[in-house]
């Protein structure tokens, strides 16, 4: 303390309006922080979850409708890779291989 009255409140006034305007920066700031944080949090749900269609947007599906179709997808590679009726890849595979079979033995 100075001593003299008006600048011992002047100084306190300062003081306190500092203080007070450290803690609303502080707090905007954990504000700002915090809306960043769930808008984030809302996003990654709505990817989750999937979003509808709605007027100039497309839909987009959740992960759990893209992993089915995934292992749709997957289910239908496997069905190719492995002989059945004829009818896959591992079958044509095959018949080509047996076609050309005479042609790997030289003289």
């Amino acid at each position: 303390m100075t001593g003299i009255p008006w600048l011992d409140t002047a100084a306190a006034v300062g003081a306190a309006l500092v203080a007070v305007g450290g803690a609303l920066a502080l707090l905007l700031r954990t504000s700002r922080s915090l809306r960043t944080f769930t808008r984030r949090v809302g996003e990654f749900l709505d990817d989750w979850s999937g979003v509808d269609a709605r007027p100039g947007v497309p839909e987009r599906p959740g992960v759990m409708a893209r992993l089915g179709s995934v292992e749709k997808q997957l289910a239908e590679v496997r069905h190719e890779l492995h002989p059945n009726s004829g009818s896959s890849l591992r079958d044509a595979v095959d018949r080509v291989d047996a076609r050309t079979a005479h042609l790997d033995k030289g003289p």
